[in-house]
């Protein structure tokens, strides 16, 4: 797949900012040593090692933390290239802006549904694509004589949708690349009045339990409860998050712009996090990075749970049905009552999602704080 990165030289230091549509990911100072250099991106854990290969390329790998371990990529950074994707000109045949209703077909073969939101000025295409529980956030590419290709990389995870389009109004052949082979094939046909089938099945509270608790330790090892001092008598926000997952990456933003412009007084958050692995380092380590990232001020504890463990609910929030969509998020009113659950996120990237989601949250908070 093709991304399209910038380098940038400021106060002796040296970065890459990796570019999707209006998104700018700048990684971590990188590290020069000979011909070679040492690339970490600011969340997630993922890191790039190159080496100079002829006079204005690097080859290496992108080392990128998994639930199993580590997976490698093979890289090649070429300098001076302008185009997201090379050779993407000419004319092209049709416009395909507007709203497309999608089919992802699934390793069983039965479809699951999504829609798709596209902008197309001559060759370039943007846009993203929404599932029930989230979105793919920035997407960026092109269209050129029959075909469409889009890709986005948020510092670990790699996208890339590749179809044919027979009409305006067809999407056929697509493949849907997200760093697994051989990828999974998709189709869409353009519906102005597409929509999102519910969710299913949600995080919900079990029949007569209307409160959470629970203990769990922040990222210094301090035990945090949500019968704390801190918590009492206010509104608490509950986010369920991971810090590998890129609506977590979104959410967390909005939830820290939020509790930092302390626009409500007697209103908390706190994160329950589901990592990748139950080693208490590594998942402290990579909070880390979305706290300082995003300026994090309220608590991040960490469950001890991995995301992929089908009984993580049972273990860490007894109260809840289950846990199947991250993040998923819990208002909690000023008596400890559980008085809703949003399940999944929708970021900048599908703006009228966002300002949908964002309609909702603040209606709920004004309700709660004012109860």
């Amino acid at each position: 797949m093709y991304v399209l990165a910038e380098v940038n030289h400021r106060a002796n230091q040296t970065t890459i900012t990796f570019v999707n549509d209006t998104e700018r990911i700048e990684s971590e100072p990188l590290c020069f040593s000979g011909d070679s250099v040492l690339c970490s991106m600011p969340v997630f854990e993922t890191t790039f090692g190159l080496a100079k290969s002829g006079d204005a390329q690097l080859t290496g790998n992108m080392t990128k933390g998994t639930s199993a371990g580590k997976q490698e990529w093979q890289v090649l950074a070429k300098y001076g290239e302008s185009q997201r994707i090379p050779g993407a000109s000419g004319q092209p045949i049709y416009n395909i802006s507007g709203r497309w209703a999608m089919q992802f077909q699934r390793p069983d073969g039965s479809w699951r549904q999504a829609v798709g939101e596209l902008k197309q000025t001559g060759n370039r295409l943007t846009g993203t694509i929404i599932n029930p529980s989230g979105d793919y956030r920035f997407l960026e590419g092109a269209v050129w004589s029959d075909s469409l290709y889009l890709t986005a990389f948020d510092g670990a995870h790699m996208y890339a949708f590749r179809a044919h389009m027979p009409n305006d109004t067809t999407l056929d052949a697509g493949i849907f690349f997200d760093g697994t082979p051989p990828g999974s094939v998709f189709r869409a046909q353009k519906n102005a009045a597409a929509r999102l089938p519910e969710l299913s099945p949600v995080a919900g509270m079990k029949p007569v339990i209307n409160a959470l608790s629970f203990r769990f330790p922040d990222l210094d090892s301090n035990i945090v409860s949500l019968g704390d001092a801190r918590f009492r008598n206010k509104v608490v926000i509950v986010q369920l998050m991971g810090s590998w997952c890129p609506n977590c990456m979104d959410e967390t933003k909005f939830l820290s712009e939020f509790y930092n412009s302390q626009q409500y007084t007697g209103v908390e958050v706190v994160s329950l996090a589901y990592e990748l692995s139950t080693d208490f380092h590594r998942s402290a380590n990579t909070l880390r990075k979305f706290q300082q990232r995003f300026g994090v001020r309220y608590p991040m504890l960490i469950t001890g749970a991995r995301s992929a463990d089908p009984d993580k609910a049972a273990k860490t929030l007894p109260q809840l049905t289950n846990i199947n969509y991250f993040p998923t998020t819990i208002f909690i009113g000023k008596k400890g009552q559980v008085r809703d659950i949003h399940n999944g996120f929708y970021g900048p990237g599908a703006p009228d999602y966002f300002e949908a989601y964002k309609k909702k949250f603040y209606k709920t908070i004004e309700q709660l704080t004012r109860e």
